[in-house]
């Protein structure tokens, strides 16, 4: 073989390494050549498919309609809705199915030719159960982000505080939290125009909607010269509770009333006549005319001397002891709440039974009564304990708290 047989040869394998470098560099640089102007395909989302690719129809469960039915209402093939139905497990229960609750049906192709792709089941603002309709046949169950956000209102009463907090923007439920808050210090049946609610609150928002109020954080109520400023504090092993400045509890020991009254029909006297025997007799408790079956509660925090029929006049009635001075009764009940009986350890604000009209009655209402130390006392005149006061040692904090919450409020 010559010298130049030789050379040529080495070129030629020379010629094809290179080749075969530039080659394999191409593909490990990214597998397959990709243009810059070609688009990567779009992520799949959590909830398991991408909405925007199907034409949606929202409908919601009619009365006495199962989930067979449903499905086939909204386009699954009878066989189809059989094996659908067999994987149901745990992860779908039709017997909690409601009248009312949304569903979403996502479907490719025209009016004319279209197909059921998906289903989404709500079973309330947060959780969705989504059925595949398509090609293989399953479910799962999907739980939608909640995002928590601190809001800030500010009104002055000029209707009623629903109207004007609603007509702010904040959720309805305010409303209730601040009534809850307040409830042994403002009188929300009394509140007049002018009155000023500044308010802290956090809320809960799913796909942009407002679906709760999580707590109110700070709220400073204002009536003329008068101001009741409530700071959520977390007190260690005792939870969330609210308190003024100086630390003073805003809940007293007692609610005001025991239940959500219309009107005072009777008030407590040592000389009234009794308007079913005529007779003139004490009348140790003060009657609150209310429509029959409304809940009554407790309250304080205690456990209940007795629970049942009485045969002074008294109807149902339940007795609770408060504490070495306190005791409450509750009477002319139409029942009891579930649990109710004697030993049994109440909350304050615990349903404990509904008004009735048993016993020496003249139609529904709720006689209540208190006694101090044994001895009737007007429930209406009775000035409540405060319940116990923030610890010292979390004075500072609350103070620090305190100074935030306003610092927002007045925008500084």
């Amino acid at each position: 073989m010559n010298n130049y047989y030789i050379c040529d040869m080495y070129k030629k394998i020379i010629r094809f390494l290179s080749i075969s470098a530039l080659l394999i560099a191409a593909y490990g640089c990214g597998g397959r050549s990709t243009s810059h102007n070609e688009e990567e395909e779009e992520p799949t989302p959590a909830i398991g498919f991408r909405a925007s690719d199907y034409t949606l129809e929202t409908t919601s469960v009619k009365k006495n309609e199962t989930l067979p039915v449903l499905l086939r209402r909204i386009g699954l093939p009878s066989d189809s809705v059989v094996v659908m139905v067999s994987q149901l497990d745990t992860l779908f229960n039709p017997r909690r199915m409601r009248v009312g609750q949304k569903v979403e049906a996502y479907y490719s192709g025209d009016s004319l030719n279209r197909k059921l792709e998906y289903a989404v089941y709500s079973h309330s603002k947060t959780k969705v159960t989504v059925f595949k309709c398509a090609d293989s046949l399953y479910l799962w169950n999907y739980v939608k982000p909640v995002e928590h956000e601190q809001k800030t209102v500010d009104v002055v009463i000029n209707n009623s505080l629903w109207a004007d907090l609603t007509a702010k923007g904040a959720p309805a439920q305010l409303v209730l939290e601040l009534a809850d808050i307040y409830a042994w210090t403002v009188n929300f049946f009394g509140l007049q125009k002018g009155d000023r609610f500044q308010t802290v609150y956090t809320q809960s928002v799913c796909e942009g909607e407002v679906i709760g109020v999580d707590r109110v954080d700070y709220c400073r109520y204002t009536r003329g010269s008068d101001e009741v400023c409530a700071i959520r504090y977390d007190v260690p092993g005792k939870g969330d509770k609210y308190f003024n400045p100086n630390g003073e509890n805003l809940r007293k020991a007692f609610l005001k009333a025991p239940l959500k009254f219309t009107r005072v029909s009777s008030k407590f006297s040592l000389h009234r006549k009794h308007p079913i025997t005529g007779q003139v007799r004490p009348h140790t408790g003060v009657d609150y005319a209310a429509p029959m079956g409304t809940p009554v509660v407790a309250l304080g925090d205690g456990v209940v001397l007795s629970a049942g029929w009485t045969n002074n006049g008294g109807g149902n009635m339940i007795k609770i002891q408060h504490n070495s001075v306190y005791t409450t009764g509750y009477l002319h009940l139409k029942g009891f709440a579930p649990g109710i009986k004697k030993g049994k350890r109440v909350s304050q604000g615990q349903v404990i039974g509904y008004v009735g009209s048993t016993g020496r009655s003249t139609g529904p209402h709720l006689d209540f009564r208190v006694w101090k130390n044994g001895t009737p006392i007007d429930p209406l005149s009775m000035k409540s304990p405060a319940a116990e006061p923030l610890p010292a040692k979390y004075k500072p904090q609350l103070d620090s708290l305190n100074i935030h919450y306003q610092k927002i409020i007045n925008g500084d």
